[in-house]
């Protein structure tokens, strides 16, 4: 959600804005911005829309200069229009902000008496003359833009410069992602390492509380109140390949066919190994799972999908209670604390607000035991947890979470047969035949997609609809709540999902010819209850498109379309059920005409609460 870029260095830094911004596109934004210091003085540009029409602007304009800050904006304060777009100015200051400030608007009437003038609606401008305002009480920029933070209440991340210091930009971080990139010829910042891959590899990840000053030849970390603090550099491993499209049309797409390969590189450490080790999860794992009594899982939109996959398998494997939390929720409730309970947060960027927050309560009601499944290692929500496993999906760019879902779900596999082993509930033999089962599994999420060409099919009858219903039993439910998330969010059809038993309590009401049904039917205990719910809709005069396995007794007749999977997986086939769906939303949102990638309202990383 929002992007910042920030360069001083000792060339025309444009195109490095530029395409900094390009690369963060993915994050979701609704205009963009820049400003320049050069021998002219500052400049300011901004457009509503794409990176691409503030490219138009800077090769029309000649912008250029050795520093500049540069910024995607997602509404948050104010509509998507020029006079809301970062930067902000005041006098010759500009600020760039990611994040809310929550006592904007005690400080925007402050301001106002002091005779600051606001042209726009957004919180950020605040930021702006506050800094302004402590310049008149010191000349030190660095001390005056520290001053200005410990005002503000609330997340950000902020970067600043100064018409009358061209060689030096301010960067600040509290609760939304900053780090700085360093390089020969110059300094950067930017709220992802991707957006600095084009200049440099060498990174130092801030932390929050901390402010920053660049200039062309150095960098100093403080606390906000000045205390100087210091942070290792690390040279990232992110790949400039990962970032791009190669041979696909959208990142959706690659990072659906990724699928496999993200699932190796995850499950790599399981080797040729005939046991599973606690250790995949720390260094003190063993000891936690141990002791624990229950597991809470708190997340966000798809990861609490797989959050709600995983309670089924912990309770009916392990043999430990779960519960799963919507993170947004569960922070504003009064719950019951246990301290045996294992609370695991799941995120992709590691960055969720929501996510962040509610581990912060889980640990002030006494719950210590914290475990993180993320994609991101240097991003914050694993370095607030005693216990952590990196996913291996690599840079996921598309909003619509595919191939972190995947490896979200079999990190908490490989979870929940290490709790089961340590309660006594997995013997050798089924260890034995679960690691087989895992090792294999990239092998069989290539098959399913095979079946793309089938699933293109069907999306051209998807196109034209306005609703649909998705149906699943079981640990199976989750997916067919995951199914009609994806398409919700690239297509823009409506969709619920339910359990298929619940038919009959309210939503069959909505069933008719118009409403295509889909239902997840894989070969288990439960199949012939599902089938009898499908029944219930043929009945009603509904369509029906069921996902089933190869060795499922269900015939496609009028009104039923079939696509059988390859093969049946047990436990894990929730891993492979939910990949058709992924790829019916994608060809349904390609046959709509949709921004597959960057869906409107939406945001990749959501950083504000």
């Amino acid at each position: 959600m929002c992007g910042i870029v920030a360069a001083v260095a000792d060339r025309n830094i444009i195109s490095v804005l530029l395409e900094g911004l390009r690369r963060l596109e993915y994050r979701g934004y609704d205009s963009a911005g820049l400003a320049l210091i050069n021998e002219k003085g500052l400049h300011r540009l901004r457009a509503v829309g794409r990176v691409a029409e503030l490219t138009a602007q800077a090769e029309e304009s000649r912008a250029g200069g050795n520093t500049g800050i540069a910024h995607t904006r997602w509404a948050t304060h104010g509509v998507p229009c020029e006079r809301n777009a970062h930067p902000h100015i005041s006098g010759g200051l500009a600020v760039v902000h990611n994040g809310i400030i929550e006592n904007h608007e005690a400080l925007r009437m402050r301001l106002k008496g002091e005779g600051y003038e606001f042209t726009s609606d957004t919180d950020t401008e605040v930021v702006a003359h506050l800094i302004a305002s402590e310049l008149k009480k010191t000349p030190d920029f660095f001390a005056a833009t520290r001053a200005a933070i410990a005002e503000l209440q609330g997340a950000y991340a902020l970067a600043v410069l100064r018409e009358s210091e061209p060689d030096r930009v301010i960067v600040a971080r509290e609760g939304s992602p900053l780090l700085l990139g360093l390089s020969a010829e110059g300094n950067y910042a930017a709220s992802d390492a991707s957006a600095l891959l084009q200049v440099t590899r060498r990174i130092v990840y801030l932390d929050n509380g901390d402010c920053a000053e660049l200039t062309r030849t150095g960098y100093r970390i403080t606390r906000v109140d000045g205390t100087p603090v210091t942070h290792a550099e690390t040279e990232t491993h992110l790949s400039a390949d990962a970032v791009e499209l190669g041979q696909y049309r959208h990142y959706m797409q690659k990072e659906i066919f990724e699928q496999p390969v993200a699932l190796a590189n995850t499950l790599e450490m399981l080797g040729t190994a005939r046991s599973i080790q606690p250790g995949l999860f720390g260094a003190n794992s063993e000891a936690v799972l141990k002791e624990i009594r229950q597991v809470l899982i708190i997340a966000c939109g798809t990861s609490y999908h797989a959050g709600l996959v995983a309670r089924y398998w912990l309770e009916a494997l392990a043999g430990v209670p779960c519960n799963v939390e919507v993170a947004s929720e569960y922070r504003y409730r009064e719950s019951v604390a246990d301290p045996q309970t294992l609370v695991v947060t799941l995120s992709q960027s590691g960055e969720t607000a929501d996510t962040l927050a509610a581990l912060q309560h889980a640990k002030s009601l006494g719950m210590r035991h914290t475990l993180c499944i993320c994609n991101v290692p240097e991003s914050s929500l694993v370095r607030e947890n005693t216990l952590r496993f990196i996913t291996r999906a690599g840079p996921e760019i598309g909003v619509a979470s595919t191939k972190a879902f995947t490896t979200q779900l079999a990190a908490l596999y490989l979870l929940t047969l290490i709790i089961a082993k340590l309660r006594g509930r997995l013997f050798a033999e089924t260890e034995s035949a679960e690691l087989q089962h895992l090792r294999h599994l990239p092998v069989a999420v290539s098959r399913v997609l095979e079946l793309e060409p089938q699933i293109r099919e069907w999306a051209e009858h998807f196109a034209m609809k306005q609703d649909a219903l998705f149906l699943g039993r079981g640990r199976h439910y989750p997916i067919a709540l995951e199914g009609a998330l994806k398409l919700k969010e690239i297509t823009y059809i409506h969709a619920e999902a339910y359990p298929a038993g619940e038919l009959k309590h309210g939503p069959l009401a909505l069933v008719d010819k118009e409403m295509p049904v889909i239902a997840v039917a894989p070969n288990d205990v439960l199949l012939e209850k599902l089938k009898s719910n499908l029944q219930e809709v043929r009945a009603r005069g509904g369509e029906l498109y069921v996902f089933a396995d190869a060795d499922s007794e269900i015939a496609a007749t009028e009104g039923v379309h079939l696509l059988r999977l390859p093969e049946h997986y047990g436990q894990l086939s929730a891993l492979l059920h939910v990949v058709p769906l992924q790829l019916l939303a994608y060809h349904v949102a390609l046959v709509r005409g949709t921004d597959v990638d960057k869906p409107r309202n939406l945001a990749k990383s959501v950083t504000v609460e």
